[in-house]
């Protein structure tokens, strides 16, 4: 399976630096003032504001484990809160509306559906011209993006196994061009085995 290091789907490094954390991490007053408006607790400040910083820089939202704890103490530091505080949106009904508006305010629209076609459309076409993995799926990452398409959380369409060689076969030299294969493969739910010289086996991982 393509690693996702060797993509460039967004996500944090091990070290954060200290200007990382001040560009793209730092709240504006605009958006303190929009997050208060939305908010009754600290800690549902707290929560908005990185869910906020973390989306423009990531594109998607990212689960609190993987936040960096060095983003949530610098957002908790430039919004002047107790360091006991921590991110909490409070019910889970609250948090789905956080997301809702926070997608709102970035201009992104939440289409899982509409995010596939565009990857694998993407990946068609340029799997004419290139045949690296991670080149494949980078052009995919960046159809979706511009299309103002929230990023999942590692695409199913990302989870696939390269071949462990070529296939000397008359009927996979018919086929042409490469792309996405719904009927070939394993045939499991939501997974896309290769064609052609890029045949592989989908992962469950």
């Amino acid at each position: 399976m393509t690693s996702i290091e060797r993509t460039a789907y967004p996500q944090f490094r091990r070290l954060t630096s200290a200007r990382v954390l001040h560009v793209f991490f730092t709240p504006a007053e605009d958006e303190v003032a929009w997050a208060r408006e939305r908010t009754e607790t600290p800690g549902a400040l707290l929560a908005l504001l990185v869910d906020l910083k973390c989306f423009q820089k990531m594109a998607r939202f990212c689960s609190r484990e993987e936040i960096p704890q060095a983003v949530t103490d610098h957002v908790r530091h430039c919004l002047g809160l107790s360091p006991e505080v921590e991110p909490d949106h409070g019910a889970a009904r609250t948090a789905r509306w956080h997301r809702g508006q926070v997608r709102k305010r970035q201009g992104v629209t939440r289409d899982p559906r509409r995010a596939r076609t565009l990857a694998e459309t993407a990946i068609r076409e340029a799997a004419q011209v290139r045949n690296h993995p991670p080149d494949l799926i980078n052009v995919a990452l960046e159809r979706i993006v511009e299309a103002s398409l929230e990023l999942r959380r590692t695409p199913r369409w990302m989870r696939w196994r390269p071949p462990s060689g070529p296939k000397s076969t008359r009927r996979s030299s018919r086929v042409s061009p490469p792309g996405w294969d719904r009927r070939g493969g394993s045939g499991r739910r939501g997974c896309w085995p290769w064609q052609g010289p890029m045949a592989g086996r989908c992962s469950t991982g």
